[in-house]
């Protein structure tokens, strides 16, 4: 999938590929944890890794990219910077350079602020920032995470590159058209997390139903729900199981059932949700 950044005249600019399919790394905070993972997500033919510096687990990401004997330039790295450290331009450039050491890489394919920071003000010069760490090829993509359509909106008044991305909380029971529809107005591709809903809801009966009939998991239909609907998806597991499995719900085909699975919107909210805030 190709991203880009759209810039006040409508150009797109910097346009970079991104694997739609992904594993995220969010709560691998046991040492080795992260690691493993990423070595099996990659053996198993994963090219995107999420991670974040709040996750504590960087270290782990850029080790295991090592140790997998694979071309850097092969596998696709997103991180984020953390809400705590969005407070001015130059603590963006320190941290995306701390970001950089931990990875232990030369350059971040999609660097991300994690949340609106909470102070308005601080909200331009951090993009600003964003924007220094693009045009010095530190990071070849910038967007934002859990922004609402009014944060998006807000961007235009100080933005010379628009968000590439949104990273958002989307599953069949939290599909947010309206928020999707206006990461898309703005030139930038939606990015799922926690498809799965932190598996708060896998055994929904009707997704259950769904999966029995489609002859997949439950998970499988999640996954490849969002994924259909045209967003980047990154469910995350630990497990090596797992991570194989979420691979092969690219393989099924869900379009006799969306329907169903459109029907489960329920506006669960499985984690944080900065969408909402001022």
């Amino acid at each position: 999938m190709r991203i880009s950044h759209r810039t006040a005249n409508g150009t797109s600019t910097y346009p970079h590929e991104v694997p739609q399919f992904g594993l995220g790394v969010f709560l691998m905070s046991e040492p080795g944890e992260c690691k493993n993972a990423c070595l099996a997500a990659l053996k198993a033919g994963y090219t995107h890794i999420d991670t974040a510096r709040a996750y504590s687990n960087e270290h782990e990401v850029g080790e295991a990219i090592k140790e997998s004997g694979l071309n850097r330039e092969d596998i696709f790295i997103t991180t984020k910077l953390r809400r705590m450290h969005a407070i001015g331009f130059n603590d963006v450039l320190e941290h995306c350079q701390m970001s950089l050491e931990l990875l232990d890489t030369d350059f971040i394919d999609l660097y991300l602020v994690h949340a609106p920071p909470e102070d308005i003000d601080h909200r331009a010069p951090v993009w600003k920032g964003m924007e220094h760490c693009l045009e010095r090829g530190w990071v070849k993509a910038i967007g934002v995470s859990n922004y609402g359509a009014h944060h998006l909106e807000g961007m235009r008044e100080y933005a010379t590159y628009l968000p590439s991305v949104n990273q958002i909380e989307i599953n069949p029971w939290l599909q947010r058209p309206e928020l999707r529809a206006a990461t898309e107005a703005i030139g930038a591709k939606v990015m799922a997390y926690s498809p799965l809903a932190r598996g708060h809801k896998l055994d929904d009966p009707s997704l259950v139903l769904v999966a029995e009939r489609l002859g997949c998991t439950p998970a499988q239909v999640a996954i490849k729900f969002c994924h259909d609907i045209g967003c980047i998806t990154i469910p995350k597991s630990s497990r090596e199981e797992r991570i194989v499995e979420n691979l092969a719900s690219l393989d099924v085909d869900i379009s006799s059932e969306m329907g169903a699975i459109e029907a489960m919107e329920c506006g669960y909210i499985s984690g944080w949700d900065p969408t909402s805030e001022p």
